[in-house]
């Protein structure tokens, strides 16, 4: 009865949700074109039986870098595809995988447009990363007897308390032999309160900090480094968002009284508020130069604007301090293991719930540490500059940290191989079968 109401609701949302889509299509040109995937609409896989992966969005597709490359070298002969549901994921996809894995939008949560999916799809495991409950998706998943792993998942109180409220749905959501691969044992134990069997749920850890940094783009932001600002102290701000570019400018004007040539990388978290920021800059009168100009900035120059895509990671291997944004204003922080694992020192504002535990591995090592302002900012960034070395020393704990951590691929590819790998009865049959019986 309560699928049948949940149905039934989403019919009623569909419309407003259209709506919505078309609107953000307006103003946004990355929204264009992906309606008719929403509705299920998407090109069939490369061949029937791929391994679908779903990550939702930028932090969730780079945490699925390592995984797939896992699941790529395990078994070679079966095709990947990733879904995400938002266009920035998308276009972090491309980049990291290009033709290799193609790239599709998650349906909306319909039955038809479920059923057009997975129709085109025709996976045969489906693993989503982190916590994301469809019902009538699981629920088709489970019809087709598709196996279903979420991946890295997690579960807060808060969401415990809100599942509670909706038991009988999602019990039934969580009863088509889904295999749940847990972040944390507190998390085991929610998944177990809202349903999820008991035996199909483990603790597998963390895929986001199996994270690997490519050499190549590693090189990229030493060469950036070596060619533009080689004796410069250089901090990045990553994935900023309105509300922090004032921060950042007065804390970065402050590093500037004691350190006259240091350089900001300012990297913008959305493509479409690179020229409010451009304007920003101007009315502070800051001396600016942007990616997308094709310039690098000279001892004139105090800010580095990154106004293009997908180069964070780069940007973040050119800098001696990085602050990971999102956290001064009320978002939940960004990806805090991109510069950890590059070996920096990491500065946050409080807002850190998106990934709490990962902010609390890198605090307890001492390579985290949380600001609440603008002024706070600038202090901490100056004491790195000033002491080299004792940045450096924060940075390596915290890369030791997240080193130690490791492990959650392999334990996720244990976990989905048997759902890959033929039955020993079906390889002998097989295996009769292309010796004509002999």
């Amino acid at each position: 009865m309560m699928r049948v109401i949940y149905v039934t609701f989403t019919y009623l949302l569909a419309p407003l949700a259209v709506a919505m889509e078309g609107w953000k299509a307006l103003w946004n040109p990355d929204y264009r074109g992906r309606l008719h995937q929403r509705l299920g609409y998407v090109e069939p896989s490369p061949a029937p039986g791929c391994i679908w992966v779903h990550a939702v969005s930028v932090g969730e597709v780079q945490a699925s870098a390592a995984l797939i490359r896992a699941l790529e070298q395990r078994f070679p002969g079966i095709p990947v595809i990733v879904t995400t549901v938002t266009p920035t994921g998308a276009q972090r996809a491309r980049a990291l995988f290009g033709a290799r894995v193609p790239h599709r939008y998650l349906p909306y949560d319909l039955p038809g447009a479920v059923r057009r999916f997975l129709d085109r799809t025709q996976p045969r495991v489906a693993i989503i990363l982190e916590t994301e409950i469809w019902p009538t998706l699981y629920h088709e998943l489970g019809r087709r007897r598709i196996p279903l792993v979420m991946a890295s998942a997690r579960v807060s109180t808060r969401s415990v308390d809100r599942y509670r409220r909706m038991a009988k749905l999602f019990r039934e959501t969580l009863s088509h032999g889904i295999l749940i691969g847990a972040q944390t044992p507190a998390d085991a134990e929610r998944f177990r309160t809202i349903g999820a069997a008991h035996d199909r749920v483990r603790v597998t850890g963390n895929v986001k900090l199996d994270l690997d940094i490519p050499e190549s783009t590693v090189a990229a932001g030493r060469a950036f480094r070596a060619g533009c600002a080689a004796s410069r102290p250089v901090w990045i701000a990553g994935s900023t968002h309105e509300g922090e570019e004032d921060a950042l400018l007065a804390a970065h004007e402050r590093v500037c009284t004691r350190h006259p040539e240091a350089l900001l990388i300012l990297v913008p978290r959305h493509p479409q508020r690179f020229d409010a920021v451009k304007a920003l800059l101007r009315r502070r009168g800051r001396s600016f130069v942007s990616r997308s100009s094709g310039d690098r900035p000279d001892r004139g120059h105090g800010v580095y604007l990154v106004d293009t895509l997908g180069e964070l990671q780069m940007f973040y291997a050119a800098a001696d301090v990085a602050f990971v944004a999102g956290s001064l204003v009320p978002i939940g922080g960004h990806n805090l293991l991109e510069p950890a694992v590059l070996g920096l020192p990491i500065l946050s504002g409080p807002h850190t719930q998106n990934a709490q535990d990962i902010a609390d591995l890198l605090q307890d090592a001492g390579a985290l540490r949380i600001v609440r302002s603008g002024a706070e900012l600038a202090q901490r960034v100056e004491e790195w500059f000033s002491d080299p070395a004792l940045g450096r020393t924060a940075g390596a704990a915290g890369r030791h940290a997240v080193e130690q951590s490791r492990g959650a691929v392999d334990r996720l590819v244990a976990m989905v191989s048997p759902l890959l790998e033929p039955a020993p009865g079906a390889r002998s049959a097989a295996g009769l079968a292309s010796s004509g019986g002999r």
